[in-house]
């Protein structure tokens, strides 16, 4: 089995998937397999796949039989990454989609030379804007509730044991922008999945395609998701006694995680 499945989708972007594939293949570890879902472009994307199939790795081989592309139509990028998870064969999958970038060629070496027991790992996002950085989306070592229902989970820098997807099912492709973050709140939140943070920058991220229109979809699929795991007295509550965090010695990541627990015990009865 390979250590990682590393999932890329595309559509008409062949500038963002050359950059994305140039990443990957010079990466130090190469214990990968590549995973290209192509929503049957018509641009030049097709022939930066083939290129990319016939590229000779750090290590001096080629991908081989680790490499799976295919270009269709699909529903969306939901789907288009469903179908990526039903090709892997890795232990974990990470999505580094079109666009999308590793920071440099160590850092999946980085990563996986640490000791990894947990069922989702994930590190930092490098945020850029027109190409500039503006910003990085850090990790905590113990993440409370309220940090899972903030995103700091970013899908570019999370590897997730395939097994989880297996249990608890695919991405919801009924949410056009906040499957993953639904995933991520529906596992890590109500579900004894367990959660590593490691202090590494692992991927770029270019949020200049972002729409208003597309924020405002993202915060009404927000809402809907927790809606549907928590009742809307308990939200209100979590919210009112989060205020209360500054209790002196009392760590506040296991507060927050115990006074979600208390109410959705109570709320269940």
């Amino acid at each position: 089995m390979m250590r990682l499945s590393i999932i890329t989708i595309n559509f008409n972007d062949a500038s963002g998937l050359k950059k994305t594939l140039d990443s990957i293949a010079v990466q130090t570890f190469t214990d990968y397999e590549q995973i290209i879902i192509d929503g049957e472009s018509t641009d030049t994307s097709v022939d930066i796949i083939e290129q990319f199939a016939n590229a000779t790795l750090p290590n001096g081989e080629g991908l081989g039989e680790r490499f799976y592309w295919v270009s269709e139509k699909d529903n969306g990028v939901y789907h288009a990454q469903n179908k990526g998870i039903l090709k892997a064969t890795g232990e974990y999958c990470l999505f580094l989609n079109a666009g999308d970038y590793f920071v440099n060629e160590t850092v999946l070496e980085r990563v996986f030379s640490q000791d990894l027991q947990s069922d989702i790992i994930y590190g930092n996002l490098v945020v850029l804007f027109d190409g500039k950085i503006v910003g990085k989306s850090l990790g905590k070592s113990h993440a409370t509730f309220l940090d899972i229902y903030s995103s700091i989970i970013k899908h570019q820098a999370s590897f997730i044991k395939r097994s989880l997807f297996e249990k608890y099912g695919l991405y919801d492709e009924n949410l056009k922008i906040v499957a993953d973050w639904a995933f991520f709140f529906k596992t890590v939140g109500f579900n004894d999945v367990s959660l590593q943070y490691v202090d590494i920058d692992i991927a770029c991220f270019d949020n200049n395609g972002i729409s208003n229109n597309n924020s405002e979809l993202c915060k009404i699929e927000r809402q809907n998701v927790l809606n549907q795991y928590m009742p809307l007295r308990m939200q209100e509550d979590y919210l009112l006694l989060l205020k209360y965090r500054g209790i002196r010695n009392i760590d506040k990541s296991k507060l927050g995680w115990l006074l979600f627990r208390i109410l959705a015990k109570l709320y269940k009865k």
